[in-house]
Formats: C-alpha cells, sequence, structure tokens
C-alpha cells in the first residue's frame, strides 16, 4: 500500500533502465525515485500536518527533567519533549550522554551492542550540462573488483536525461574495501576509488566536481534479535527507538519499524 501511494504520486516509478549484473527475485519488483530517494522523505513529511523539522541538530544529551525529555545538542540551547523517538544507528544511541545511559537496562544493552553494520564509501561524480557518458547500461554491479561494487549513471537510471541538467556517476565501494579504509584519509581514498573506476569505465570523461562521502554505518547486517521493530526504553514519559536495525536494511524494513514505532507511541498519547 506504500508503494502504490508513492506510486500514484509520481514519488516512486517502475525501474525500466538497464542494471548490468542485478539479482532479479522471482515475482519482486523494482522502483526508483526520479528526484532521489529523500523526496521520499518530503512526502511523508509533507503529510503530517505541519511538523516543524529542523536539520543539523545533533544530540548530545538526553536526560529526565520534571517529567520530560530534556534535550542537549551540540549547538543551541536544550529543550524539553513529552515523547522522544530515536531513528539513529545503535552506536550513536549508545554515546548518548545523561539518564538515558542508566535508562538502557542490561538486557537491552547486551541486545544493542549485539547490531553489526557494514561500511562502505560512496563517490559522486558530477558532470557539466551536456557531457556525454556513452555506456550501454544505467546502472551496473561489479562483481571482480576488491574496491567498487556499483556504478551507477544516476541521471540515466532515473529516467531524467536532459540537455539543461549535467549527468552524474555514483560509485558505491565493496564492504570489504569500505572496512579496510574506514578511518584513512578521504582524498586518498577518493584517488583510489578513481583509479579503479578508470580500469572499469575507462570512457568516462573528466567530472566538473567530485564528492566523496563516507557511509560508517551503511547496512545492518545484524539486526536486535527477537525485537518488533521497536525498542521502549522508558515508558513515562516515552523514550523508545527503531529503524532498521530493529528490522531489516531495505524499505520494507524501514516501513516496518515504523508502523511498529506510530502503534507504540498511539498507545501512549
Amino acid at each position: 500500500s506504500f508503494c502504490d501511494e508513492l506510486l500514484s504520486h509520481g514519488i516512486l516509478k517502475p525501474l525500466t533502465a538497464p542494471v548490468e549484473g542485478m539479482v532479479v527475485k522471482e515475482s519482486s519488483c523494482n522502483y526508483m525515485a526520479p528526484q532521489g530517494i529523500s523526496s521520499v522523505v518530503k512526502y511523508y513529511l509533507n503529510q503530517s500536518a505541519g511538523a516543524d523539522v529542523f536539520y543539523e541538530q545533533h544530540v548530545t544529551c538526553i536526560s529526565l527533567r520534571d517529567g520530560k525529555w530534556e534535550v542537549s545538542r551540540k549547538m543551541g540551547p536544550p529543550e524539553q519533549f513529552d515523547i522522544v523517538i530515536l531513528t539513529m544507528p545503535v552506536p550513536q544511541i549508545l554515546q548518548l550522554q545523561g539518564d538515558v545511559v542508566n535508562i538502557i537496562n542490561e538486557s537491552q544493552k547486551q541486545q544493542l551492542e549485539s547490531v553489526s553494520y557494514s561500511s562502505r564509501y560512496a563517490l559522486g561524480l558530477f558532470y557539466e550540462a551536456g557531457t556525454r557518458i556513452d555506456v550501454p547500461w544505467a546502472a551496473q554491479y561489479i562483481t571482480d573488483n576488491p574496491c567498487i561494487r556499483f556504478i551507477s549513471i544516476d541521471n540515466k537510471k532515473r529516467n531524467i536525461e536532459s540537455p539543461e541538467i549535467g549527468p552524474s556517476v555514483v560509485v558505491q565501494t565493496t564492504v570489504t574495501f569500505g572496512s579496510k579504509y574506514l578511518d584513512s584519509d578521504p582524498a586518498e581514498v577518493q584517488q583510489l576509488i578513481l583509479s579503479h573506476l578508470e580500469r572499469i569505465v575507462p570512457s568516462l570523461p573528466k567530472p566538473a566536481s567530485i564528492k566523496c562521502q563516507k557511509w560508517r554505518y551503511s547496512q545492518v547486517t545484524k539486526a536486535v534479535p527477537n525485537c518488533p521493530g521497536q525498542m521502549i526504553l522508558h515508558t513515562q514519559p516515552l523514550l523508545i527507538c527503531g529503524g532498521d536495525e530493529f528490522t531489516r536494511s531495505n524499505f520494507d524494513g524501514c516501513i516496518d519499524s515504523a508502523i511498529s514505532l506510530a502503534e507504540a507511541v498511539k498507545s501512549h498519547l
């Protein structure tokens, strides 16, 4: 039903562009987001009847104050809330300071500490309008390279090729490469990825700009065991955590956790 709704609004569209090396599961259907995956998040935020959204708020500490949660952040004064929902990666939850440290009981802590993640690098190559990238595919999975796992001609994959918009290429590394170079100098990592990319696609033109992004917590490789999509850390006031680490790292896993979180929060209102 979620996919149907997003399809009807054009947020998602069926993936029709050629993807080499993709394992197609029987009876599965693949979609892409023409305006990027952030458009899915923005769509749901717009459905939220006027919720105020603030970005770049680095939470550092959560403590109890007069029956509410006082949340401190790196920049700005602390604020108080009736309910707090945490959906960041588990290691970042365990790094929080304040009363939350003692509120998480030993059993929950063991469950949370059992979660594991893969790490990757992503490289974005951005080109001037009118640049041609002559390859027969829109995306390609690579199986025989120690560095690169996936390459996407992103505008081609999204079926939005246009003479006014320059093409872009997204490269994702293997999990092994990501783990090996996790704490290396980003400039050196970028050059390493580019050297492998040049061998795989020697015809790629020189980009106008490049962005290298480290995903320390890319995908959940081991989720919280025996968990219904969320974990209640404190009931009055409610402190609850959820996300793909409580289900699995795909769209369905995120939706399952979101539904579970919503039901748990509703029952406490």
